[in-house]
């Protein structure tokens, strides 16, 4: 599949990823990437984000493929549950552990936990040795439930702008290496 094949759906998470995050990079080369707009990107409400990429996939004109990063997975994830069968693939970077000491805010830790039945389409997880919001483990653990395929990114913390990931050519490599073999 071509990038111009799929509506895909750049879903940031908490704090909206900044113009300098690769997926707001990504947004602005890729011709058929939107990102999922939520109403308050700094005081997350699972309920809304969720009904916000249900509305994004239903309003898609093509397959859809999600690019999901932190607090966007845990919302990505609850919305693919209800799926009627528009997604075709996600990319899933950094998940968080609602159990981990810095998203014990109650209105972080409402998005867990984590549907753990299989995803219906393929998926690739990417995780870092060293992320602050979620362990490899942690990661491991989510991508052998769903069925994901999980990449090591390494000691790459957060996989953000912060952790020096604003253009992320790996990512964009695996990207479109994962693109290219998505059916429609």
């Amino acid at each position: 599949m071509k990038a111009s094949e799929a509506d895909i759906l750049i879903i940031p998470g908490w704090g909206g990823s900044g113009p300098h995050h690769w997926q707001s990079r990504w947004q602005s080369k890729l011709s058929t990437a939107r990102r999922v707009e939520q109403a308050d990107w700094d005081n997350p409400d699972r309920d809304l984000w969720v009904e916000t990429i249900e509305r994004a996939v239903a309003t898609a004109s093509r397959p859809v493929v999600l690019v999901a990063h932190s607090l966007g997975v845990a919302a990505a994830r609850h919305a693919i549950a209800r799926d009627k069968g528009k997604i075709i693939g996600a990319l899933l970077v950094a998940p968080p552990d609602f159990d981990h000491s810095d998203l014990a805010a109650p209105h972080l830790a409402a998005f867990g936990p984590y549907p753990r039945d299989p995803l219906p389409f393929p998926a690739i997880l990417v995780a870092s040795q060293n992320d602050h919001y979620g362990s490899y483990d942690h990661a491991g653990d989510l991508a052998n439930a769903w069925g994901a395929l999980l990449l090591n990114a390494g000691e790459a913390g957060h996989i953000n702008a912060e952790s020096g990931h604003g253009p992320w050519p790996e990512g964009t490599m695996v990207f479109a290496q994962y693109l290219s073999r998505l059916k429609a």
